[in-house]
């Protein structure tokens, strides 16, 4: 392939993020399920032919898949990668305004900062402090790549995670994903996913609303002790204030 035609794949691919209802679409199917293009619809706040529209050229541009049951048509995004672009991209745009006036939407927003999924695996403020504990525990190396320790695996085995599975798995064990609202990496990768699974099996975490991960308050005991973390550190943060909109 030749710098001229990857350069124009590049484009083609920034031209399908470029438009805001695309771009809200993906970041909304970040939480891994399928949504109805209705569903998207309403997400982004555009009529639904508008939608079919977008949809179209996402499917088109190979970020989303879709599935069709009777008259319903399903979309989520193409893969794991996929959800890695999008997530790495919304880790370098700018940071959003605070919500102005509605106590609704700084509760949403805080619940999304301290934990939610993205695509399969925990991000937000948990998600980072557990890929920090596991650096700082010896369990993850990054000296030369990010890497389980052989510390790491039997943390793994220990916790009752699948280790032959994750040995054989089709994409890596271990991967670092910059968190959108942290701005820090969180963990990704085969094990990040097995992780997630893992804690809402034990009843550690549970899921909030939308893409928010509630932390139980025996989830947070656990997850406290296995990580070797005093249990404050996995506490959200304080509330932030509510701004009127206004100078």
């Amino acid at each position: 392939m030749t710098a001229g035609a990857e350069g124009w794949g590049m484009a083609e691919l920034a031209a399908l993020l470029a438009d805001s209802t695309r771009a809200s679409i993906c970041v909304a199917l970040l939480d891994g399920r399928a949504w109805t293009a209705g569903e998207l619809a309403r997400r982004a706040g555009v009529a639904p032919s508008t939608a079919s529209d977008h949809l179209t050229r996402l499917v088109r541009g190979g970020l989303l898949v879709e599935e069709r049951q009777g008259r319903h048509r399903y979309l989520r995004l193409a893969g794991p990668s996929v959800a890695q672009l999008i997530e790495d991209l919304a880790g370098h745009a700018p940071v959003a305004p605070p919500p102005t006036g509605s106590l609704r939407a700084a509760t949403a927003t805080a619940a999304l900062a301290y934990a939610r999924t993205c695509y399969d695996h925990l991000a937000g403020r948990l998600g980072v402090l557990m890929y920090d504990a596991l650096l700082a525990g010896g369990r993850l190396d990054r000296s030369s790549g990010l890497t389980l320790t052989p510390d790491g695996w039997a943390w793994v085995a220990g916790l009752g995670v699948p280790v032959d599975v994750l040995r054989t798995a089709r994409r890596p064990v271990v991967r670092d994903c910059l968190d959108w609202t942290e701005r820090r990496p969180h963990l990704a990768g085969a094990l990040g996913a097995a992780l997630c699974r893992r804690f809402t099996d034990l009843g550690w975490i549970s899921q909030g609303v939308g893409r928010a991960i509630r932390l139980t308050p025996s989830g947070r005991v656990a997850l406290a002790e296995t990580l070797d973390v005093p249990d404050d550190t996995l506490a959200p943060a304080p509330f932030p204030a509510l701004t009127s909109g206004r100078a």
